[in-house]
C-alpha cells in the first residue's frame, strides 16, 4: 500500500472531483476502479481512490516517479479522448493537482509511517488552499510545523501538507492538507471546538493562513475505496 514521506520525492498527484447525485458518485468510483485495475503507464506507482462523505465527489491520491511521466500520460489518446470526456460527463468539477511532499506528522501511535489505504479505517479529511503567489510557504509552515498541537488532539492519527507545483481547474498558488483521524467524530470534535475553547497555537496558525488566502478553501472528508500499486 502506499505511504507518504518527506524523502521518498515522488510527485504527488490529487484528481479532485465533485459531482451532484449519489448515483453519480457511485459512477465515478466505477470509472477510476477501471483506471487504477488497469493503469500500466510508465511512471506511474500506485493510485488510492476516495469517496466523498460530508460533500460528493472522489478524490484519487497518485504516485509518480515524475511530471514527465504524468505529462505523457495527460498528453495521451486515452486520457484526451476518453478519460476526460466520461469524467465531464458525472462531474461538476474537476481540479488535477501536482504536488511535492513538504511537511508530515503522525501520532506517536504511527511511529512516523503515513500510510494510505482501503485496509485501515481512516476517516480523511482534505483541504485545498488557494494562496498569494508569495504566501505559499508561509501557508505551508502555518499548517505544517504550525499545527504541530495536533498530535495532543484526541483521535488525530497524521497530518501532511502538500505543495501545489501546478494545476489544470484551479488558478494560482495553492496548498492542500491531507489529515487522518480515528472517525468522523473525532474530527468533528476537533473542528467544532468553540473559539474560547482553542489554543493560541490553533489560533495563530488559522489567522496566518486566513493572511495568505485568496478564497475559502475547498475542504471535504473522504473514505478510502480501492487502492493498487504497479505490479499487484
Amino acid at each position: 500500500m502506499p505511504f507518504i514521506s518527506l524523502e521518498d520525492k515522488h510527485l504527488t498527484v490529487l484528481n479532485l472531483f465533485t459531482t451532484d447525485t449519489p448515483e453519480k458518485q457511485d459512477s465515478l468510483i466505477e470509472e477510476m476502479r477501471k483506471i487504477v485495475d488497469a493503469a500500466a503507464y510508465d511512471g506511474w506507482m500506485n493510485s488510492t481512490v476516495h469517496a466523498g462523505v460530508d460533500s460528493l465527489g472522489t478524490a484519487n491520491f497518485i504516485q509518480w516517479r515524475s511530471g514527465e511521466d504524468l505529462e505523457r500520460r495527460y498528453e495521451g489518446e486515452e486520457f484526451k479522448h476518453r478519460t476526460l470526456p466520461v469524467f465531464g460527463e458525472i462531474t461538476t468539477s474537476i481540479r488535477l493537482l501536482q504536488n511535492e511532499v513538504a511537511y508530515t506528522l503522525t501520532s506517536d501511535a504511527l511511529d512516523g509511517r503515513v500510510e494510505v489505504g482501503p485496509h485501515r479505517d481512516d476517516y480523511t479529511v482534505l483541504g485545498v488552499f488557494s494562496v498569494t503567489d508569495d504566501g505559499q510557504d508561509e501557508a505551508i509552515d502555518a499548517l505544517g510545523k504550525g499545527q504541530d498541537f495536533f498530535t495532543e488532539v484526541p483521535g488525530f492519527r497524521s497530518h501532511v501538507v502538500l505543495k501545489g507545483l501546478r494545476a489544470r481547474g484551479l488558478d494560482g498558488k495553492f496548498v492542500v492538507s491531507y489529515s487522518q483521524w480515528d472517525s468522523k467524530e473525532a474530527f468533528d470534535s476537533y473542528r467544532d471546538q468553540a473559539p474560547e475553547q482553542q489554543s493560541a497555537a490553533r489560533k495563530e496558525a488559522q489567522n496566518r493562513v486566513r493572511a495568505v488566502s485568496t478564497a475559502d478553501p475547498y475542504i471535504n472528508s473522504y473514505t478510502v475505496v480501492h487502492s493498487r500499486s504497479a505490479g499487484e
